[in-house]
């Protein structure tokens, strides 16, 4: 077909050019921090359910999620976009990582991993809605 035009070309690359672009970014952007947010709370009720703090505090067993003590590491777990299309769900308590990984004198007593795993369908289904936004938007013109 030498010499053949594809019709509605400029207009297909057009809407392309708009799926890269900021309507994209934006709407998968705001699903990440929404995904990241569910995950923080996950990982947040996971160490405080059921736990007591105090002088009746028990330690959880190895393998499951740490029992809330003081609040802190509950306390310090934060959802930060840290660029458009990144999200980063970390606690800043001094021991967050010794107790995810465990150390050489304690076995881990993980918590975020299985938030994440918790929430992962969740997550897929966020980002999914916002692309199909970002595509319907680009079919309307509207981005």
């Amino acid at each position: 077909m030498a010499g053949s035009r594809l019709i509605g070309g400029k207009a297909h690359a057009a809407r392309l050019k708009k799926l890269a672009g900021q309507t994209m970014v934006r709407e998968v952007g705001k699903a990440l921090f929404a995904a990241g947010e569910l995950i923080q709370v996950e990982a947040q009720i996971s160490i405080t359910a059921g736990a007591v703090s105090g002088k009746k505090h028990v330690a959880s067993a190895p393998g499951e999620a740490p029992n809330n003590d003081t609040g802190t590491l509950a306390g310090a777990i934060e959802t930060n976009q840290v660029a458009p299309l990144v999200v980063e769900v970390s606690s800043n308590a001094p021991y967050a990582a010794a107790l995810e990984f465990g150390t050489s004198k304690m076995e881990s007593r993980p918590y975020m991993q299985p938030a994440r795993d918790a929430k992962r369908r969740e997550v897929e289904q966020l980002v999914r809605h916002a692309v199909d936004r970002a595509v319907k938007s680009s079919k309307s013109g509207d981005a």
